[in-house]
């Protein structure tokens, strides 16, 4: 099968890149064709590919490649005409590259699966946040005039009529109509795509995988610390651990960086936090970290999907602290992977905090558990499924 599989960057950026990677690669293996495309960006991949790629997005093309450029579609259609995929794929295309290129695929009828990471197709600032803090529904029902109203994209009049006018022109019935399938990671996400009006039918619940022979250890011994792993901003919880963790003697260790880095460490410091900011870290580094914490912390504010940051703790056998909110409790076996609380609350935190850290997991079954659940091969036969057609969406329900 000729694959072509699409997103706005081609290296490992985020999580929606990592995905793609990781499925080029599994794709590969199972001796599939595949083709790329993205953004030319200068952290890019090199891949053959790139010669069809559309120049990087500049100030000036916000004003039009959210709606389907002319240089878009042009090397979209001659990357068609030259590599005739079977099925294109699609991950985070708005904006950069925009939804046109679902619509030119369906055209010559190719299939059309788009994996979704967050709720573009929903929001048109993407996170449902508004003013950055506050969990926000308002554009669910297709009247996406709130953004206009609320200034949502980055507090700018202009940014924010442009994210209108691209929600709008990109609505619901336009995008269903040119894709066939919507892989949705959580059932959250699901939820939230039918509650927006989309056809269930259409609606494929499918766990992010990962590479677990990268998780593979001996050793599944434990040092006195927790750990938290992701960008240190306000959405990912990053204020509220460090003002729960400051109230307790047990030691922290932040892997990652953000724009509250700096606020963050000299809060740490002025409550007399016992944290350690260890910033941006490699995999190797992160595996060693992560996988001797006695737990890992997700404290996240916003309606995360699913994120990898739980999956591979969990297949480095580290027990993970949870926020009820999103994705993340589908993750988590209460009292067996980890626990959940209560998004936002530092005191529930806190409290978790404790009981975890003095609490035993059998580190190795977590380990051996999500390896078997999140391994690349059973998401392979899922998505190969999906790619002919030969399974009905609506049982995703079942999974």
């Amino acid at each position: 099968m000729r694959i072509l599989l699409s997103n706005k960057f081609y290296y490992r950026r985020g999580g929606d890149c990592i995905y793609m990677l990781n499925l080029e690669q599994l794709l590969r293996e199972h001796r599939h064709e595949t083709a790329v495309f993205a953004m030319d960006y200068p952290e890019n991949l090199d891949t053959p590919w790139k010669r069809y790629f559309p120049q990087n997005m500049s100030k000036l093309m916000a004003l039009t490649r959210p709606f389907g450029s002319i240089e878009v579609k042009k090397k979209f259609n001659k990357l068609l005409d030259d590599f005739r995929p079977d099925v294109v794929h699609l991950n985070n295309i708005h904006t950069h590259l925009s939804p046109v290129v679902a619509e030119l695929a369906h055209k010559r009828g190719i299939r059309v699966v788009w994996t979704l990471h967050d709720y573009k197709l929903l929001c048109p600032r993407y996170d449902c946040l508004r003013g950055d803090k506050t969990i926000c529904e308002l554009c669910f029902d297709g009247n996406k005039k709130p953004c206009l109203t609320n200034k949502c994209m980055k507090g700018s009049t202009l940014a924010s009529w442009i994210g209108y006018r691209e929600a709008m022109m990109w609505n619901r019935k336009r995008l269903e109509i040119c894709t066939d399938a919507f892989v949705c990671p959580s059932l959250f996400m699901a939820e939230k795509m039918e509650q927006g009006g989309f056809d269930k039918r259409k609606l494929k619940v499918m766990c992010n995988f990962i590479d677990v022979g990268k998780c593979r250890k001996d050793d599944y011994s434990r040092d006195e610390y927790y750990c938290f792993i992701g960008r240190l901003s306000h959405e990912k919880g990053a204020e509220t651990l460090i003002e729960a963790a400051s109230q307790l003697p047990y030691k922290l260790k932040v892997i990652g960086g953000g724009p509250l880095g700096e606020e963050l460490r000299m809060k740490s410091e002025e409550l007399g936090g016992n944290v350690e900011f260890l910033g941006f870290k490699q995999w190797d580094e992160i595996k060693d970290i992560a996988g001797r914490a006695k737990f890992s912390v997700i404290p996240s504010e916003w309606y995360e999907n699913n994120p990898l940051s739980v999956i591979e703790a969990q297949c480095l056998g580290t027990p993970v602290l949870g926020a009820r909110i999103g994705g993340i409790p589908e993750l988590i076996d209460e009292g067996v992977s980890g626990m959940t609380f209560a998004s936002g609350n530092i005191d529930d935190l806190k409290n978790k905090i404790e009981y975890m850290y003095n609490a035993t997991f059998d580190y190795e079954k977590i380990a051996q558990t999500a390896m078997k659940r999140y391994n690349a091969e059973a998401y392979y036969k899922e998505i190969s499924n999906l790619y002919v057609g030969s399974e009905y969406c609506e049982e995703s329900s079942k999974h």
